[in-house]
C-alpha cells in the first residue's frame, strides 16, 4: 500500500507542470518548529529601537562581587575541584564522609550555576520577567531539596562514593 501510494505521488509530481512549483501556497498552513505558523510567532520580535544616539558612551553597570570575574573564577574552581574529587575516592579506594560531603557539595553549586546559566541566557528580563523570577525560585528550591535529599542520603545511609561503588561492582 504505501510502495502504491508514493508511486502515484511520484506521478503527479512529474505531471504537473512547471509554473505550479513556482507558485506560492497561499490559504496553506506552514509547518514550523512548536506548531507556530509563520505569521503567528511564539513571542513578538523585541523592539527594534535605540536608547539615545549612536554617539553616546555605553552605561558601565556598577561592579559587584557576585558577577563578572569572580564569578568566572568560582564556576572554574567548581568544575576543576569537581574532577579530582570524582576520581579519587574510587582511585584510592578511601570512603570518606569529609570527602563525599565536598563531593555533594561541589556537585550542587555546580548544577546550580549551570542552571542559573541557562536562565539569565534563554530568559531576559526585558520580556520575560515574571518567568525569569519563577524559575529563579524554582532553581532555588530545586537547590534546596536537593541539597538537603544529599545530606540525608550521606547520614543515613552509605554515602554517594560507596552507592556509586556498589552500583558498579554489582
Amino acid at each position: 500500500m504505501a510502495s502504491f501510494v508514493r508511486s502515484s505521488l511520484l506521478r503527479q509530481t512529474l505531471a504537473a507542470p512547471r509554473s505550479s512549483f513556482c507558485q506560492k501556497n497561499v490559504g496553506v498552513s506552514q509547518i514550523v518548529a512548536f506548531h507556530a505558523s509563520a505569521k503567528k510567532q511564539i513571542l513578538p520580535p523585541l523592539p527594534q529601537s535605540v536608547e539615545g544616539t549612536m554617539n553616546d558612551p555605553v552605561a558601565v553597570p556598577e561592579p559587584h562581587p557576585a558577577e563578572g570575574s569572580y564569578h568566572w573564577t568560582f564556576e572554574r574552581l567548581v568544575s576543576v575541584g569537581l574532577v579530582p574529587l570524582t576520581i579519587a575516592p574510587f582511585a584510592a579506594g578511601s570512603l570518606n564522609p569529609v570527602m563525599d560531603a565536598i563531593l555533594c557539595t561541589l556537585i550542587v553549586a555546580h548544577s546550580h550555576i549551570g542552571f542559573q546559566a541557562g536562565i539569565v541566557d534563554y530568559f531576559p528580563p526585558s520580556r520575560v520577567p515574571k518567568f525569569r523570577a519563577t524559575c529563579n525560585w524554582l532553581l532555588r528550591a530545586f537547590t534546596l531539596t536537593t541539597a538537603v535529599g544529599l545530606y540525608e542520603f550521606e547520614t543515613n545511609d552509605v554515602g554517594i562514593t560507596e552507592a556509586l561503588r556498589r552500583i558498579w561492582t554489582a
